[in-house]
């Protein structure tokens, strides 16, 4: 780190020398264009015009479908695009597009929002991404994610409730819609630490938050991937319900209200950052363990459920850990900062 004194030039204006080395390695010359961007903490960032010409290039990218003969490999190149915050994509051949890569491309297309393909012949598929991060806030996407979770998990309790299998199959049907707002969610995110103003226009401010909002998302996902499979135990369990004591569906029953009320409470103390309600989520989860090895059914697939309660519980406790640690950040009693 350097020290550099801060210099006045003329009557009003004030200067600070750039360190060589840097200059030397972005080949700076006097007259290059130098951006400056305040960032929430006081600092300055400078950014050499070049740079963000090198970015903006960084936005296309060309794929090799022929070098993709690995299952699945061509999908999550398109994936893994989008998630990094590129917006066209150039599929080639040296020859024809396989049937397979093009339904694969398809498919890919399908399931990421704001893709679509826009030109396609024999041996060349362009793709591009028509997402304007200002249409989207990053806490309601979040909160999307959450509350379509918990909507799956409902239903998934419903049909054991009822004896209606549509309503686990609705269940299992949302996952794709979590997926989908996961990898919005991931690229917005992604693009918001290498652009402040995406990150302005996606609602965030502070900068700082995107390590916090990038874990909190992927734990919704995982979350809901727990509930699927939670549902899909169900519908096994629904068939053998003549069988099964009221008993053992209400303690199931009792430890689903216990995860969401975690789930729930680890979302609304992450957005209100309250110190306390944390703790008390860290606290409920404690009991949630105990719950879970106390846990003994015979019925086919409750165990398993339980063990997927657990794991969901087990996301919300780290939803509150974010929570807990964002809100030291603020000032409060319990914890000061000496003056």
């Amino acid at each position: 780190m350097e020290t550099r004194k801060l210099q006045k030039v003329g009557y009003s204006t004030h200067c600070v020398s750039l360190p060589r080395k840097w200059v030397k390695e972005w080949r700076l010359k006097q007259g290059d264009l130098i951006l400056l961007t305040p960032e929430g903490n006081g600092s300055l960032r400078l950014t050499p015009k070049s740079f963000t010409d090198i970015s903006l290039e960084d936005k296309e990218c060309i794929i090799d479908s022929d070098l993709c003969d690995e299952p699945g490999m061509l999908m999550r190149l398109v994936i893994a695009n989008y998630v990094i915050g590129r917006d066209s994509y150039k599929i080639i051949s040296s020859n024809r597009i396989s049937s397979n890569h093009l339904e694969e491309i398809r498919v890919t297309t399908r399931r990421l929002i704001g893709l679509s393909i826009i030109e396609e012949s024999s041996n060349q598929v362009i793709i591009q991404c028509s997402i304007d991060p200002a249409k989207f806030n990053i806490q309601t996407l979040i909160r999307r994610l959450s509350i379509i979770a918990l909507t799956m998990l409902d239903e998934a309790m419903q049909t054991l409730t009822t004896s209606d299998p549509s309503f686990a199959k609705d269940a299992i049907g949302r996952e794709n819609e979590v997926d989908m707002i996961y990898r919005l969610t991931t690229r917005l995110l992604t693009s918001a630490q290498e652009d402040r103003s995406v990150a302005e226009k996606i609602g965030l401010k502070d900068p700082l938050r995107i390590l916090g909002d990038v874990m909190v998302s992927k734990y919704l996902e995982l979350v809901a991937d727990q509930v699927e499979g939670i549902a899909r135990r169900v519908l096994d369990i629904e068939k053998h319900t003549n069988n099964i004591k009221c008993e053992d569906i209400n303690e199931i029953l009792d430890l689903s209200k216990l995860a969401s009320r975690i789930l729930q409470d680890a979302i609304d103390c992450f957005f209100t950052e309250d110190m306390i309600k944390a703790n008390t989520v860290l606290e409920t989860k404690s009991v949630m363990d105990i719950e879970e090895r106390r846990f003994s059914s015979t019925i086919p697939n409750s165990n398993a459920i339980v063990q997927g309660l657990a794991m969901m519980s087990e996301k919300g406790a780290g939803i509150a850990e974010v929570a807990f640690d964002r809100s030291l950040r603020l000032r409060n009693e319990v914890c000061r900062i000496p003056a």
